[in-house]
């Protein structure tokens, strides 16, 4: 419970005690003794609140045990009740009327009883009406988000549908003999499908996210020089099992991005897939340009980053992640539990 709470109910519980002293004062009683009297009450309530508050109800009555719950509430009490009845005694005979007769057990016995039931019970009552107005509010907040969503999703699916169709016309008035253009539009149209349609879950199979892969680098190769080197290097036993969607293709974007320019010396990418025992280890290398410096060298893009915290709520203790940056080169390694 953090320290506003502690006050908020330091507070009602204080309103309540000045509320009860004002209430039931007895004209017979001084005030020291009403004082006395509310407080002892003041604390037997409070303890049985709490007790229903944090353990009877949440255990039990949520639970659905309620026969359980409706015993636990009365017993409570009657536990508070006995442990009155001689602190009262105590209090009569040492401070209120000293030399006189106890009063009668039964009757403190069942006052107490009556008075902290009937007060706990209108405490709880309250309580739970107002958890109800919340969880009601609650619900009609999650009601109105979920027609938002909805309503999102609609849209996001009438975007796509009309990107197909262009890409579709455009594909259409591409000349045959220029296969480059249509393999490469062929090739994006597959992508974006894959990402728009097919990346909507937690887990998707390995073939799929390979067959993406191979398009975004066939894509970029017609882009690049033609004297960079791409090496696509896939072990046999890559399949059978899944991934999450899309966790590569971050590390290749940048591998493309910032490989070593056209000129003298090797420029060279290289992606390759290994399955060792449990484990899938992803290997991204790039020749680079020492000169060439900026803030995107360090690998810490939004891409990069986005990669990073999905890997820690999908696979958490479950990867390895390592860079390696030299003046001549760049290499990520991600080492991921798939068994």
């Amino acid at each position: 419970m953090n320290k506003s709470r502690v006050r908020n109910h330091i507070i009602l519980w204080a309103g309540l005690y000045v509320v009860w002293v004002l209430l039931f004062q007895d004209r017979t009683l001084t005030v020291t003794r009403t004082l006395t009297v509310q407080f002892c009450y003041l604390l037997f309530i409070a303890a049985n609140y709490y007790f229903q508050v944090y353990i009877a109800i949440p255990r039990y009555l949520y639970h659905k045990r309620y026969v359980v719950f409706a015993l636990l509430l009365p017993a409570g009490v009657a536990f508070s009740a006995l442990l009155r009845v001689p602190l009262a005694m105590f209090l009569q005979q040492h401070f209120f009327h000293p030399g006189f007769p106890p009063p009668a057990v039964g009757r403190l016995f069942g006052d107490s009883f009556l008075n902290i039931f009937v007060w706990v019970t209108c405490l709880l009552a309250i309580r739970l009406i107002f958890e109800k107005i919340r969880f009601r509010q609650y619900l009609d907040t999650m009601e109105k988000e979920k027609v938002k969503n909805e309503l999102d999703f609609l849209r996001a699916q009438f975007n796509p549908h009309f990107l197909f169709n262009s890409i579709n016309s455009i594909y259409g008035h591409i000349d045959r003999k220029n296969g480059t253009a249509r393999n490469m539009l062929l090739s994006f149209s597959e992508m974006l499908r894959y990402q728009l349609y097919e990346c909507n879950v937690d887990h998707i199979p390995i073939d799929k996210e390979i067959h993406y892969i191979r398009n975004y680098i066939s894509l970029q190769q017609v882009r690049k020089e033609e004297d960079l080197q791409v090496c696509l290097d896939i072990a046999e036993n890559i399949r059978g099992f899944t991934i999450a969607p899309l966790l590569f293709i971050a590390f290749i974007e940048n591998a493309f991005k910032y490989v070593s320019p056209n000129g003298e010396g090797e420029n060279k990418i290289t992606i390759s897939l290994r399955k060792k025992e449990d484990w899938l280890v992803f290997r991204s290398f790039n020749t680079r340009d020492h000169s060439v410096n900026g803030p995107g060298m360090d690998r810490s893009g939004i891409g990069i980053a986005n990669v990073q915290r999905r890997l820690e709520l999908q696979y958490p203790k479950q990867y390895e992640l390592r860079t390696r940056k030299e003046a001549e080169f760049y290499e990520i390694t991600l080492n991921l539990k798939i068994g």
